[in-house]
């Protein structure tokens, strides 16, 4: 159930609201807007009575919800929501580009691909610290040393850092070293891991699973909104089909499908999208076109070498092109609209 307030609301009758609700034994998820605040509802196990509210002072009406997600829908929230990194962004005007090595190698690596996104102006800088690879055998990151490297970067830079948490534990210590938790294709239904992520005051980046359906993604993030955290950004990041030609099938008809449903921010992993470097900077081209609200590029400074995901990584140079061409793209687009 989804409690819309009047544009004149006064902060005490949505406190009233919410007390409310929260004596039947539910939890309130107030979400404020441009002109008036939505209230939203979970922990309920059937229909709530609605004239239990629809009578409050502020309240302009009820609405039953017959979806299977309450959080992330334009319902509860029309205007699309702007997730707060720091003082960086991700789903404003500005064109969000997370760059940044697969995995933490060493202090020189990151360093030297720090730099370069740092000139780029992007704002955000990704990189691994625990890996989740198919292989028992492959490199698995350098954990909470990859972290301390990557807090270093942040500092020496003032770029916001995003790396992944593959487990509870792993949240922690993103929140101690991080500025964003990412949760990866693989733990898209890790259940304990959404809920903890929900209880987290960091935002998340959520990738779409390898196989998961529309639905699937975005009930992942109603898990995490339904803990209270609303900061939630979605990633498509291509599933697996028959294809052949590239490791995964980059969905960009994504986009515009949860652009229909979810106030949420939506950005593009081109990289795991593909596989293949040559095909990057091509699928970010059109992911920019088609609305996404940000990239997320692997990037290193000797693929060759890279301990992981070489054959996706762009060079320096390459960044450097694709950013100049997003940016081209993203402002002749914005100039459209305002048209």
């Amino acid at each position: 159930m989804l409690i819309v307030m009047q544009v004149d609301a006064a902060e005490r009758q949505i406190s009233e609201v919410v007390s409310v609700i929260m004596e039947l034994g539910f939890k309130a998820h107030p979400m404020p807007g441009a002109t008036r605040t939505a209230i939203g509802i979970t922990g309920n196990q059937g229909a709530v009575e609605a004239t239990r509210f629809e009578n409050m002072p502020g309240v302009a009406e009820v609405i039953r919800v017959t979806k299977p997600y309450k959080l992330i829908t334009l319902d509860l929230q029309p205007e699309k929501t702007i997730v707060h990194v720091g003082d960086a962004t991700i789903g404003g005007d500005e064109l969000a580009i997370i760059a940044g090595p697969c995995a933490i190698e060493s202090r020189a690596q990151a360093f030297a691909v720090a730099e370069t996104v740092h000139k780029s102006g992007a704002r955000f800088f990704r990189g691994g610290a625990y890996k989740p690879r198919t292989s028992p055998y492959d490199f698995q990151g350098l954990g909470e040393e990859g972290l301390k490297i990557l807090a270093e970067v942040r500092d020496v830079y003032g770029l916001k850092i995003v790396t992944e948490a593959l487990d509870e534990a792993g949240v922690d210590l993103v929140e101690c070293y991080g500025d964003m938790i990412q949760i990866g294709a693989r733990n898209m239904q890790n259940f304990s891991l959404l809920r903890r992520a929900g209880r987290s005051p960091l935002p998340v980046l959520l990738k779409r699973g390898i196989a998961a359906t529309l639905d699937e993604w975005l009930l992942a993030a109603e898990y995490i909104m339904a803990e209270g955290n609303y900061q939630v950004v979605l990633c498509e990041r291509g599933i697996r089909t028959f294809a052949q030609h590239t490791r995964n099938t980059l969905d960009l008809a994504a986009i515009p499908a949860v652009r229909r449903i979810s106030h949420l921010p939506v950005i593009v992993d081109p990289s795991h999208g593909t596989g293949k470097n040559y095909m990057v900077t091509p699928l970010a081209r059109a992911a920019v076109a088609v609305g996404a609200d940000g990239l997320i590029i692997e990037v290193h400074d000797q693929p060759e070498r890279a301990l992981c995901d070489g054959p996706q990584a762009l060079t320096l140079e390459q960044y450097d092109q694709l950013v100049d061409e997003v940016r081209l793209i993203s402002e002749a687009s914005s100039a459209v609209l305002v048209i």
